[in-house]
């Protein structure tokens, strides 16, 4: 979804609230994530004080192969994030979000944003025991004879 963001940096005080999906067929073209559910995006882009600030949440759900165990599960995030919105840059730092043509590219930019903030290592449950490395018995139902 492309924001057009010219009134919100030319008039302080404006908002603009946000409340969409992403499709999975947008989802799709990540690939290596299992999507279950669309990305639920809602949130407010407001200019306070000449400050252009995009505050949202992202609510989804992704199909996982546990990393210990292998078991597969599903489970359900919820993100928060917030970024401070300018039409040019004057220096190599990242802290802003660039609108070149007084334009976002939100799906962009909230995919990259929960990609981020995926756990590394996905786990079925904290406590996951895996399997065992000689027989491969999965050692969440029990204890194998392995030495």
């Amino acid at each position: 979804m492309n924001v057009q963001l010219k009134e919100l940096f030319d008039i302080i005080g404006e908002r603009k609230t946000i409340d969409y999906s992403i499709t999975a067929d947008k989802l799709s073209e990540y690939g290596g994530y299992s999507f279950a559910s669309p990305v639920a995006v809602t949130g407010e882009i407001e200019n306070r004080a000449g400050v252009v600030t995009l505050r949202f949440k992202t609510v989804f759900t992704m199909d996982h192969t546990c990393d210990r165990c292998l078991k597969e599960f599903s489970r359900e995030y919820v993100y928060d994030f917030e970024h401070t919105l300018v039409r040019s840059v004057q220096s190599d730092r990242d802290d802003y979000v660039v609108c070149e043509n007084n334009t976002l590219d939100l799906d962009e930019l909230a995919i990259s944003d929960l990609l981020l903030q995926l756990p590394t290592k996905i786990l079925c449950r904290d406590g996951c025991k895996g399997l065992c490395y000689v027989c491969g018995q999965d050692l969440n139902e029990g204890k194998c004879n392995c030495s």
